[in-house]
């Protein structure tokens, strides 16, 4: 069972309600520009953000490491401690697939630490997919360790939000099978007790009005540059948009740009527009109040 300290669990339990909530339909989707450290964070609340997601492959390169559960655990929960702490927002952490080894050598002990470490990092959701090796996990499998992320999170007073991730499309592996393939596995995820489906890949909106029309929850669209917009999306029946590492990549392509003209012609205008030292200094100091 997971503690968490009585006032925190009952900020944190509240951040889960209404991050659940965003998930309802309405005018727009819940839009996620997802971040990868406190800064980042910062500063996509203050852009007018509903809620922070956290990019798995932009901690990753961050720290050091390629995406695809190479980043040790411990750093990308010190990571999600930072971006907790510096976000009033409702956050929800991508935990890749549970840091809890290959399906040869899945540990549950190891998937019981970090939804434990997410909890107590004060995450009210996280994403957790089913491409942890070489190719998907089997359904089955999948529908079970979403049963004990959700058993999990019950000891802990908190009403996680579980978005579970199908990379059917995604992967390539099933070919002309991947819409059904997607709807099965969704069918068992949700009744394993996940709440949202997310299924990167899709640009098509024809199929993601289709499996939003026949999944009975909140689905997930990864965009980008090309893709539809938002609205489109809105009106293919999408209710979650997220960006993935896309934000990272635009940021570290800036510091390419910077260092390519500076050691090149010695040329400083890639800094213009830049945020002065005082407002990136600003980002911060409520933490700093009182």
């Amino acid at each position: 069972m997971t503690s968490l300290e009585p006032q925190h669990a009952s900020s944190q339990a509240a951040k889960a309600d209404a991050f659940r909530q965003l998930h309802g339909g309405g005018a727009v989707p819940l839009v996620l520009v997802n971040v990868w450290d406190a800064a980042s964070a910062r500063l996509v609340e203050k852009a007018g953000a509903r809620a922070i997601a956290t990019s798995s492959s932009a901690i990753s390169w961050s720290l050091g490491y390629p995406d695809g559960s190479h980043v040790p655990p411990g750093l990308a929960f010190d990571a999600l401690r930072r971006i907790t702490a510096a976000t009033s927002l409702p956050v929800t952490a991508d935990i890749e697939a549970g840091y809890a080894g290959a399906d040869g050598a899945f540990d549950d002990g190891l998937l019981r630490q970090t939804v434990t470490a997410v909890l107590e990092a004060g995450a009210v959701g996280v994403n957790i997919e089913d491409s942890g090796g070489m190719r998907l996990t089997d359904a089955d499998e999948q529908a079970r360790r979403i049963s004990l992320v959700r058993s999990i999170a019950a000891g802990s007073g908190v009403n996680l939000f579980i978005n579970a991730r199908t990379d059917t499309y995604l992967s390539g592996q099933f070919g002309d099978a991947a819409f059904e393939e997607t709807l099965e596995r969704a069918k068992r995820c949700l009744a394993a007790g996940a709440d949202g489906i997310f299924v990167p890949g899709v640009t098509d909106l024809h199929i993601l009005h289709e499996l939003s029309r026949r999944i009975p929850a909140p689905v997930n669209a990864l965009a980008g540059l090309g893709s539809a917009s938002v609205g489109e999306l809105h009106d293919a029946g999408v209710r979650r948009v997220s960006i993935g590492g896309n934000a990272a990549k635009a940021a570290y392509a800036t510091v390419s740009r910077v260092a390519a003209e500076i050691l090149g012609d010695g040329n400083w205008s890639e800094l213009a527009g830049s945020p002065s030292h005082s407002d990136m200094d600003a980002l911060f100091s409520r933490q700093n109040e009182g």
